[in-house]
Formats: C-alpha cells, structure tokens, sequence
C-alpha cells in the first residue's frame, strides 16, 4: 500500500525527530543490547526476554514500545508510511527476529504485540521492500550465532 499524498515537510521534520530521540543515551544502550544480544533461536528465547527477571528486559521494553509507537505513528496516517519505512528500518530488524514466535506469544501473552511494525511490514510498499531484506540478513545472522 502506498500513501496517496506525497512526503511533505513535516514528515521530514517527525522523522528527523525520531531520529534524534534514537540516539538519546539510555535509548541508545538499549537499541545496543536489543541489537547486540538478542538474537532467539527459540520461543522460548524470545519469551525470556519479555520477563522482568531478564537483565535486558528493560532495553526490551524501552525498544519495542519505541518502534510500535513510531510505525503507529505511520499506520494511523500522521507521518507518511512509504517515507517513513525507508527512513526508520531499524525496527524491522527487531520485528525480523520476533517474527517466527509472534503468533504463538500473540496467543499466549499479547495479542496486540508488534502488530505497527507489522502492519509496516506488510502494508507498506517501502516497508515490505526493507522487510524482505533484514529478514534474509537476519536469518543469516542467525546462523552465524
């Protein structure tokens, strides 16, 4: 699906917004460990990290909802969503990684899980592009750990 309007200033401006609140420090060091050290191979990995036990769930937490809000931002038609997905891809990468568990922890945990990145995913002509490209690099990545 693309946008039928084109990008405008202010989506350039939301964008440079959010790119400037990823590199605030604890944001930062979150999206180093998400990005880092986590990478499950198991439901039962990635459900790990969803527990308050887990000495990353906080970095979880902090990046996960930050993506959601961001693609939301996109799937309610605030920022345009083809911009923003060539933009902000970052989040795929974390969405490529929970992927294979999300219909299991949807059914089990939250059904409302990762459902903006999802959407950018699979609804945004730019995103869907980017999608199938981090998900190969993150299946190969994988392998590799």
């Amino acid at each position: 699906m693309s946008q039928d309007r084109r990008p405008t200033f202010q989506d350039a401006e939301l964008t440079l917004k959010l790119y400037d609140l990823r590199r605030e420090a604890v944001m930062r060091e979150s999206r180093n460990t998400i990005n880092g050290q986590f990478w499950p191979k198991s439901y039962e990995e990635f459900v790990a990290i969803t527990q308050p036990t887990d000495p990353r769930n906080a970095a979880f937490r902090q990046v996960s909802s930050y993506w959601e809000m961001v693609y939301g931002i996109a799937r309610h038609g605030i920022a345009h969503a083809d911009y923003l997905a060539e933009n902000q891809g970052e989040g795929l990468f974390l969405f490529a990684k929970v992927k294979p568990y999300l219909e299991r922890f949807r059914k089990e945990v939250s059904p409302t899980a990762f459902q903006n990145a999802e959407w950018i995913a699979t609804q945004s002509a730019a995103g869907m592009r980017r999608f199938e490209l981090i998900q190969a690099r993150v299946a190969s990545m994988l392998k590799s750990k």
